[in-house]
Formats: C-alpha cells, structure tokens, sequence
C-alpha cells in the first residue's frame, strides 16, 4: 500500500553526479522520512537512480552548494527539514539523533559534529580551513561551535524566514549567523564522519577549500540582519 501520509521529516540532499553513493545513502533514510534530492547538474544519471529509489528529484539549474540547499528548502513540506551530504560520507540512518531536540523543541538548529572514522576521511586542508572557520564563528556569534558540519536540523519555516541569500559555499554558515543573530538554540552532536565516494567538489582542492574559506569569511564580513526573526517570535503556520 503506497503510504500517502505528509512525511514527519524531510531529508534535503544536494547532489551532482553522486550515481555511485545514492543507493546507499537513500536506502538509510529513517522510515517515514522523505528524501529531496536536488541535482544541480548532473551528468551521471544520479536524478534517475534517485527518482528509480523512491525519492523526490528537484532539479536546480543554478551552479553552487548553497542553491542546491536552498531549491530542497523550498521544495520541502514537512515543518522539520535536515540538510545531508549525498556523497556517503554521512550516515543518513543517524539523522534522528540530529533532529531529535529539534522535534523535542529543545533546540532550534543542529550541526552535525563531524568525527573521521578512518585517515582519509577529512583531508588536513579540510579540516584546517574547518578549524579557521569554527574560529572565526565562535568571534562573530559567541556560539561554542567546533565544526559546521554539513548533517544538520531545525524547523522549515523559521529557516525560510531567515532569508537566507548565499548561493555558494556559504550558505551553512550564513544559516548559523543568522540564526545566532536571532537568538536560535544551536547545538552540535559528535557524527561519524566516512571517506566520502568520489571526489569533493570542494575539499578534494585546496584551491575548493580556500574558495569556500573565501565565500564564507564574505558572510561573516556582512552585518547582523535586521530582519532576522527572533527564536520564539510567531511565524507563518503557527510555527515557533
């Protein structure tokens, strides 16, 4: 019987050319939850695996990771939404322990603490210009953040409301800022974190990596958002 109950949770997953990890991934998806897959240029046939495995494909024409999570946002319907890496690295069967205070309305944003279960799994340029950033959050927002890992969760329509507007790289960590800025409760919790399938589209580089580092020191460089909604202030929906 096809289930035509609204999914508790929607499962953002931007992909390019990703073929080789969509099965795995989309067969760890917690029941009952609906994976978006948002293919923003592929050339591997990875939309029609994930159509072929039973999950939503949104296509997004414009280049860039922040665009990608930005059209599986809008496309989602469930009040919660978790962002997730498509490239295996992350482990989607653990998404319920990222979205939990969030469904429990013990936090407002959780990052996925990203903990390496093998050598290669985080390149050292990576993890530097990862470090750099944590740095340069923690100075910006007062937030305790050691990473700001892909794997992570809050409510949909306060996400919207912070009118998010990177289109690249930056775009996790202007979702952080504004959310700081509001007053959000962020939390982290430690995830395993495996070598991905393929290569990065930006951390296999390190000109990728320094690009990123560029895109978001752009975003920590923009002043506080005036308009950002203050966690607890009405939303749309009923929504806090």
């Amino acid at each position: 019987m096809i289930n035509t109950s609204p999914p508790s949770v929607d499962v953002v997953l931007p992909c390019l050319d990703e073929a080789e990890a969509l099965p795995w991934v989309l067969e760890r998806i917690p029941p009952g939850w609906r994976a978006i897959v948002v293919d923003n240029g592929s050339t591997d046939g990875s939309p029609d695996i994930a159509r072929d495995l039973g999950a939503q494909v949104v296509h997004e024409a414009r280049r860039g990771f922040g665009a990608a999570c930005h059209a599986g946002l809008a496309a989602a319907t469930a009040d919660v939404v978790c962002f997730c890496d498509c490239d295996a690295s992350l482990d989607p069967g653990l998404l319920p322990a990222v979205a939990g205070p969030v469904l429990d309305d013990a936090a407002d944003l959780v990052l996925g603490r990203r903990r390496p279960t093998a050598r290669g799994a985080w390149p050292v340029h990576a993890r530097l210009a990862n470090l750099e950033l944590a740095r340069l959050v923690r100075r910006r927002t007062g937030l305790a953040l050691r990473d700001l890992g892909p794997m992570r969760a809050a409510r949909r329509e306060a996400l919207l409301a912070l009118s998010l507007t990177d289109r690249r790289s930056g775009y996790p960590l202007e979702m952080v800022v504004r959310a700081a800025d509001a007053g959000w409760r962020v939390t982290e919790t430690d995830v395993p974190y495996r070598p991905r399938t393929g290569r990065s589209k930006v951390t296999g580089t390190w000109r990728g990596a320094w690009q990123a580092v560029r895109d978001m020191r752009a975003v920590l460089a923009e002043p506080p958002a005036a308009a950002a909604p203050a966690r607890g202030a009405s939303l749309p929906g009923g929504v806090r």
